[in-house]
């Protein structure tokens, strides 16, 4: 597993780095989040050990379970939540994570602004938007965006950093992406979280700072497995 996840590693960097030359950006303006979700310490360990710094996960029990201890063998670490958070979760996502990308309605906005001033410790938030309006899945309303940003930094006091988004598996990510990239310009927010495995390298053309990939790094997830590390 070790080698095989370094070897993906330099892949998915070296396919990222093609993708930034083709758009005319910079190497640095887009960071890539290995997003190692159902995979344990063991699995994590190579990859972190082949350089990579920042990665991401979609559930806080499970973070909870793995990475305080990775972190303090690698203090450099930066932690991503990408996964729905409930508030009842609050307190211990603003304890372990560095940022949390999946902020989309106003009582986890409160629960959040008290959670940090009580820790005194501010992980940087994203926004995340429904581009697709799908009515399964979480996140703000494009035509709500501005509203509820507006929000978030008035009403709570919290400094908002970028916008995230999940396209629909059924429709083509660049539209989607492209109008992550028009509500960030239209809100003054730098940062756009978007795209994964087998799209990244769409989304960096159209903007993105962060792409969250996982399987291409970490290889295909077992079900089984998951079920069991969840448990």
């Amino acid at each position: 597993m070790g080698d095989g996840a370094a070897q993906r590693l330099a892949d998915v960097q070296a396919r990222i780095a093609a993708a930034v030359q083709a758009a005319g950006r910079r190497p640095e303006d887009v960071v890539l989040v290995a997003v190692s979700k159902t995979f344990g310490p063991d699995e994590i360990a190579p990859v972190i050990a082949a350089g990579q710094r920042v990665f991401g996960e979609n559930r806080v029990q499970e973070a909870l379970s793995k990475w305080p201890g990775l972190k303090a063998q690698t203090p450099d670490i930066e932690l991503h939540l990408i996964g729905p958070l409930q508030t009842n979760k609050a307190s211990a996502a603003v304890a372990l994570f560095d940022v949390i990308e999946t902020l989309e309605r106003p009582k986890l906005a409160r629960v959040l602004a008290e959670e940090m001033a009580k820790q005194n410790r501010y992980p940087r938030l994203y926004v995340q938007i429904n581009t697709g309006a799908e009515p399964q899945k979480a996140g703000v309303l494009p035509e709500e965006a501005a509203d509820f940003i507006a929000r978030c930094r008035d009403e709570f006091g919290l400094a908002i950093e970028g916008l995230m988004c999940i396209p629909p598996i059924d429709e083509e990510p660049a539209l989607h992406f492209a109008l992550l990239g028009k509500l960030a310009r239209s809100t003054g927010l730098a940062k756009l979280s978007m795209g994964m495995s087998a799209d990244f390298e769409k989304a960096i053309a159209l903007g993105a700072t962060h792409v969250r990939i996982g399987s291409a790094i970490f290889g295909a997830r077992d079900l089984q497995a998951r079920k069991i590390r969840q448990s």
